[in-house]
């Protein structure tokens, strides 16, 4: 299986000083594991003042030496434990040919460009980007992150334009949609309010793909208005993954539950999850790491020592980005994996 890590600046000090220190950590975990940086397969960087620290990331030894030889997705989400910079990497063999794509728009196209626009934009992009091969967003794209800069103003537009895509391409609640997660986040362009990272996998089989639900728990997405699937079990040939999508306190009529409470809505997020993993076989003992997301910076000792009583062998990374309804005070999204029964 695929190894994970998450890294967080060990030391306050300057944006330089707290990259070198990632480095040196990512050093050594690749050391102790008899790998090299040419084994990562995936990373995602969290930056606390995305636009002032993007340039300063790019020339960085982190970047050149680790990371610029890989997928690597770089987002403004400040992580909550007051760090400038955090680190998730995925290390092991990329025997599966995943395709991971950053798409962001530069400050020309964005400025004065609506939010459903921008999301039309960068989904035409990729669509672009699969002619010549023989993969289509239907039978191909495995998972979405879209990041909304100012989501209380912008993400509408963003579902919108999502809704319309997929529309247009065949993808509805009779089908299928994508597993996805819609957050607060920044890209390095100022004017943007929109930034998708893509993930998907050539020659995959339509058998291969399980779309989660957990009706007794939380409704279908379209039934108010969106289009992204729970969650999805991918089976390959020696293992099974799921990517569970941002989950938050919802019930079965999709009604936000314990408004206010960010303790009571941790924990019912929590059981959502568990009953989308077990739609498809899968355990919370199974997940590798959780990408936790808070509307306020304050709850962050709440929900992390919730998730170190309840779920202390699970990593995972606090981040401050605001979700997509207000009054849901904070999401988690997922990774799961175990060995596929011969």
């Amino acid at each position: 299986m695929n190894q994970y890590k998450i890294f967080k600046a060990q030391q306050q000090g300057s944006f330089e000083q707290q990259t070198a220190d990632i480095k040196q950590q990512l050093d050594s975990w690749l050391n102790d594991n008899q790998q090299t940086a040419g084994e990562l397969r995936y990373c995602k960087v969290f930056l606390s003042d995305i636009l002032n620290q993007y340039d300063t990331l790019k020339t960085s030894p982190l970047y050149q030496d680790c990371l610029a030889q890989h997928p690597c997705t770089i987002i403004g989400q400040a992580p909550a434990d007051g760090c400038k910079i955090a680190l998730l990497a995925e290390a092991g063999h990329n025997a599966n040919g995943f395709l991971f794509q950053s798409l962001r728009l530069s400050d020309e196209e964005a400025q004065g460009v609506s939010s459903y626009l921008q999301t039309l934009t960068l989904f035409e992009r990729y669509i672009q980007s699969l002619q010549g091969t023989e993969m289509t967003i239907r039978d191909n794209l495995v998972r979405t992150w879209i990041y909304v800069a100012d989501i209380d103003v912008n993400y509408d537009g963003v579902v919108r334009a999502r809704n319309d895509v997929f529309r247009r391409y065949g993808l509805t609640a009779d089908t299928h949609y994508i597993a996805s997660t819609g957050i607060g986040g920044y890209s390095q362009t100022r004017h943007a309010t929109v930034a998708i990272d893509f993930l998907s996998l050539p020659d995959v089989k339509p058998r291969q793909m399980k779309y989660l639900q957990a009706l007794d728990h939380l409704n279908p997405t379209h039934e108010y208005g969106v289009a992204f699937e729970r969650g999805t079990r991918l089976t390959l040939p020696n293992r099974e993954i799921y990517y569970i999508s941002g989950t938050a306190s919802i019930d079965k009529q999709g009604q936000v539950l314990y408004l206010g409470d960010v303790e009571r809505q941790t924990a019912r997020l929590l059981d959502n999850i568990r009953a989308l993993l077990a739609d498809g076989g899968a355990q919370m003992s199974d997940i590798r790491h959780f990408t936790v997301y808070l509307r306020d910076f304050a709850d962050r000792e709440t929900v992390g020592r919730y998730l170190d009583n309840h779920h202390p062998g699970i990593p995972y990374i606090l981040l401050h980005a605001k979700v997509c309804r207000p009054q849901w005070l904070v999401e988690m999204e997922c990774i799961a994996e175990k060995d596929k029964k011969q």
